[in-house]
């Protein structure tokens, strides 16, 4: 079987790109086009955290077919080709690695490189107007929130310990109560963004990742929620036809059972 190559993937993209091409491929833009990045870079991240090398294999091609299809719709505009990319990210891999590629032998941890990442960029003519430029907008809001907090501990912007976070998540949650209250739905919502962002800081201060954190415990709901669904199938019942009661019990037996 032909073992295709990193050029035939490319002459592949520009035929199907191509006016005796694929309708659906010649149609398609940058933005068209952002709804499958994500998704298929979630499929990847999916892929690595069940440890499935061939499930891997596929998913970061997919991901790598996102890049050739944007480099392409580039190079038909002008700007830009998949060699130009390559090049691009390989100059900055060299230039921010100069413990590797050149004489910083200063550099020598982990933790000296992180010290040094930020002069790097300076010197790449990404001077910051603000500490807080270059995060983006479109990350999804907790993990924006994770690096506008972890951005300003930088400085020292930060809560002494861990009981003064916890009154402020007490103070954020009688807010919130008060909102409910009084019914005012815009304000209910404020408070509502300010707990969640007190959540994220709660555990950040604590050495805690919130998308791993959060994802065991979206895996720990799904498989006792499961294990509810099944049990009340083997009753003869449905859990819509249930009792808060009668599902709580089914919810503490899973629990029960480690799941």
């Amino acid at each position: 079987m032909k073992r295709y190559s990193f050029e035939d993937l490319v002459k592949i993209m520009e035929k199907l790109r191509s006016p005796q091409g694929c309708p659906w491929d010649r149609k398609q833009t940058h933005e068209s086009l952002v709804p499958y990045l994500i998704e298929e870079t979630y499929e990847t991240v999916d892929a690595i955290r069940k440890g499935n090398p061939d499930n891997l294999k596929e998913e970061l091609g997919d991901l790598l077919l996102q890049v050739v299809f944007h480099s392409q719709i580039a190079k038909e505009s002008g700007h830009f080709d998949i060699y130009d990319v390559v090049d691009a990210i390989a100059k900055k891999l060299v230039f921010r690695h100069p413990h590797v590629f050149g004489d910083r032998k200063d550099i020598k941890t982990s933790e000296d490189v992180l010290k040094e990442w930020d002069k790097f960029k300076e010197r790449e003519g990404k001077k910051k107007d603000s500490l807080l430029d270059g995060i983006p907008q479109s990350l999804p809001a907790w993990e924006r929130a994770y690096k506008l907090q972890k951005r300003a501990v930088k400085v020292g912007f930060d809560w002494e310990n861990f009981e003064g976070i916890k009154e402020k998540m007490e103070e954020e949650i009688e807010e919130l109560s008060e909102a409910l209250k009084k019914g005012d739905r815009e304000k209910l919502e404020e408070e509502a963004g300010d707990l969640l962002f007190m959540a994220i800081n709660l555990v950040r201060f604590l050495g805690v990742n919130p998308e791993l954190a959060l994802s065991k415990a979206n895996e720990k709901f799904e498989k006792r929620f499961r294990y509810m669904e099944r049990r009340a199938k083997e009753m003869g019942k449905r859990l819509e036809d249930m009792s808060i009661d009668e599902m709580e019990l089914l919810w503490q037996e899973a629990k029960e059972k480690m799941l």
